[in-house]
């Protein structure tokens, strides 16, 4: 007995030695790290805001980059830098795909739909929806699908609730709105899911749970724990398989209804199956459509839910907001592309809550960051807009106020590096549902301020929940209040 006590703790000192002899390979800053079970202490305290912690430890570092170790999960460079952004997104960008770790944790979810994919099939995704993405007509019809959900039911429920006074849950609202109007754009179908008097969609309900707990795997403390879980189908991975199973079925209802069709519809699915004809099998046209859902749906209601949340408290701006939106008849897509005030709130917005806080990749190979921090084959890095918004080194002193006038120059709105405001990506990954997704906003949020207010719950608490998008815990309880009308006379 005594021999095996012994046994065991040689092989802890030697593995706490091999810890700390690797650990010097890499930069130096990082939270407290013990030998042979690195951070995990510190990391299990801070699990449930693993965003601030990660933003208050790259503030203090020298270079804004730190190494994280732990017990069972793969050494992590985290960076806020953004040279070390540059070089990860554009300039080495082959040597840092999403890679094997990402694509296990986010697999059962999104296969190997155009988020989670690497190679030759991330490539022929990207080239298929690059061209669509840059044509007039899709264009057109991603305005009409806004206009109609908008005016036939958006504005409408709206004015409802200004008249009976109760809170409403923007984000709720938010989400049914763009959950309706992603299905139009993507699929060419109704789910009415922003009609309030029908229970939320089956489908939305199992993307909300799968996205939750598909998220929960990457914050497990040991990784091995989610994984044994779903060897077992047991717990959280058995409820994750379950409404993996329905999102499943609804898209291949979705891909089996369009593919029957013989005339192209405008919608993105159909498209795809005209130009790929027969190039993609069942599977891969369901991890894109799931991809199309979970892009369309989440970020864009998750934008708009803190821009709303941060506009209530800052009068002065929505005022200019409401000034320039009155100026115009109609919300044309001319129109909205116009409204450079708005377009930079939303931008500064999405600075501070940026959608997806963070984004991670797997180095192929060594590599050194432009700030000197060595990056050891197998490593992931993580590159953190949530912190990147918070930076005194990038943004200034002012970096933690919400100020849209930082994006103009001599009054004229000037696009930040997207490599410093790295909210949809940059390089070859940048977002083509960029352009997409402000014309959404802007529709919407001009909608909104044109004709109402919306006074946010003073008792409410705006706090993360933990998932691939910042949703906001609890919803956005407001109460809707009508405007007098300002308009310009017809």
């Amino acid at each position: 007995m005594a021999v095996l006590i012994v046994l065991g703790l040689v092989v802890f000192i030697c593995a706490g030695v091999l810890s700390l002899k690797r650990r010097k390979s890499f930069v130096s800053y990082g939270p407290r790290s013990y030998p042979f079970i690195g951070c995990m202490v510190s990391f299990w305290k801070n699990q449930s805001r693993l965003c601030e912690w990660y933003t208050e430890l790259l503030r203090d570092s020298p270079s804004q980059t730190m190494t994280v170790e732990r017990l069972g999960a793969i050494t992590t460079v985290v960076t806020a830098n953004p040279e070390n952004v540059e070089h990860i997104l554009k300039t080495r960008f082959e040597n840092y795909p999403k890679g094997r770790i990402f694509n296990e944790i986010l697999h059962d979810l999104l296969g190997n739909g155009i988020f989670n994919a690497d190679g030759e099939s991330w490539r022929t995704q990207r080239k298929i929806a690059s061209y669509e993405f840059n044509t007039k007509s899709l264009r057109n019809f991603i305005v009409d699908c806004v206009q109609a959900e908008t005016t036939e039911r958006f504005l409408p429920l709206l004015d409802q609730a200004s008249q009976s006074g109760n809170f409403l849950d923007f984000q709720d609202v938010l989400r049914r709105f763009s959950f309706d109007n992603i299905c139009k754009v993507a699929f060419g179908m109704d789910p009415k899911c922003l009609d309030l008097s029908l229970p939320q969609s089956e489908f939305a309900d199992a993307m909300d749970v799968a996205s939750y707990l598909s998220s929960k795997r990457a914050r497990s403390v040991i990784s091995l724990e989610w994984k044994l879980k779903r060897a077992l189908n047991v717990g959280s991975e058995k409820t994750l398989a379950q409404a993996v199973r329905v999102v499943q079925e609804f898209a291949r209802d979705i891909i089996h209804r369009r593919s029957a069709e013989v005339d192209l519809k405008p919608d993105l699915l159909s498209r795809f199956l005209q130009l790929t004809r027969g190039r993609f099998g069942e599977d891969s046209l369901r991890d894109i459509v799931v991809s199309f859902v979970l892009a369309g749906r989440d970020t864009t209601a998750s934008a708009l839910t803190w821009f709303f949340w941060l506009l209530s408290s800052h009068p002065e701006i929505e005022e200019r907001i409401f000034n320039e939106v009155t100026k115009i008849k109609a919300l044309s897509y001319e129109e909205i592309k116009g409204m450079e005030y708005l377009h930079a709130a939303i931008c500064e917005s999405m600075r501070l809550y940026p959608p997806v806080r963070y984004d991670s990749k797997q180095a192929l190979q060594d590599d050194y960051l432009p700030d000197g921090t060595f990056v050891k084959k197998g490593s992931w890095v993580t590159y953190h807009p949530y912190a990147m918004g918070r930076m005194e080194s990038i943004w200034g002193a002012d970096c933690m106020e919400f100020k849209p006038e930082r994006w103009f120059k001599d009054g004229v709105f000037l696009p930040q590096n997207p490599f410093k405001y790295a909210v949809f990506q940059a390089g070859a990954r940048m977002c083509l549902g960029k352009d997409m997704a402000f014309i959404q906003m802007k529709y919407i949020a001009a909608s909104v301020i044109r004709g109402f207010r919306l006074r946010v719950d003073p008792q409410h608490e705006a706090h993360f929940v933990p998932s691939l998008t910042a949703t906001m815990k609890n919803g956005l309880p407001v109460v809707v209040e009508k405007r007098a009308s300002r308009l310009p006379a017809s």
